[in-house]
């Protein structure tokens, strides 16, 4: 039963975001983690305070994304929504998903033709759509975003490069911007980076990619983040024990 918190996904995350400093969602990516140990790990998700589930992947080679998408759907009563890594990973299942365009690069089919090709499938089953401007921002290596993407990231040390793109983002109407360090980044998106977006854009900023303890959490909402990703990170059981550590630095700052 899809997620039904008596408003849209998009209401609830900036009312979550309004009410605790900031959101904290974890990104479940299907072709890295089994789908038994994806369900338990979003039960232990949403146990712990998580405020969305995130659930994508760069290429999808294994389980099928729609009944990945209802398993940890039937699992939690928490938003379940699709970031997606092509035009295929769209699902009833979900309660919304982020309808990204990567406006950082250059390559028209991931800014316009695929939003083209999966738009009717998300109007017909009537899937909330969060319109989202994706920028790919460097991180010390190369990751798998940038690599599928075709596509060059803005330079971690250009915060004004980035600030532009989401100006642009601000005039197209779009309702959020996800500055993104990529999938087992080196480095995280710089504070500054972080800083400049949110003061100058009157959007709310996700931050995701490399992120990897709970002071990382804290510094990326001090410097403005309205929604903090972990991913990689939290893949790693071991790691479970320190996920209300990484809660409450983004609920507290």
């Amino acid at each position: 039963m899809p997620w039904n918190g008596g408003k849209s996904v998009y209401e609830y995350m900036l009312d979550t975001r309004d009410s605790r400093g900031a959101g904290f969602f974890v990104l479940m990516d299907p072709d890295r983690v089994k789908l038994p140990d994806l369900v338990e790990q979003a039960k232990i998700c949403a146990g712990s305070g998580v405020d969305v589930l995130l659930v994508g992947t760069s290429l999808m080679l294994g389980q099928g994304f729609t009944g990945t998408v209802k398993a940890i759907r039937d699992a939690v009563d928490i938003p379940v929504v699709i970031f997606p890594g092509e035009k295929s990973q769209v699902s009833e299942c979900a309660d919304a998903l982020l309808f990204l365009t990567l406006l950082s690069g250059r390559n028209p089919d991931l800014i316009i033709g695929e939003q083209v090709r999966s738009a009717p499938m998300i109007k017909s089953i009537g899937l909330e759509a969060i319109s989202t401007a994706y920028l790919l921002i460097e991180s010390g290596r190369s990751t798998s975003v940038e690599f599928m993407s075709n596509t060059r990231p803005i330079p971690a040390n250009k915060p004004d490069i980035a600030l532009a793109h989401a100006m642009v983002a601000e005039l197209f109407g779009l309702k959020l911007v996800y500055l993104e360090a990529g999938s087992g980044a080196e480095h995280m998106v710089p504070d500054e980076m972080v800083k400049r977006v949110s003061e100058d854009s009157a959007l709310p900023v996700i931050v995701g990619g490399g992120i990897r303890s709970p002071r990382d959490v804290a510094a990326k909402v001090n410097a403005g983040a309205s929604f903090v990703v972990v991913g990689n990170h939290l893949e790693d059981s071991d790691n479970h024990f320190d996920l209300q550590a990484f809660v409450n630095a983004a609920h507290n700052g």
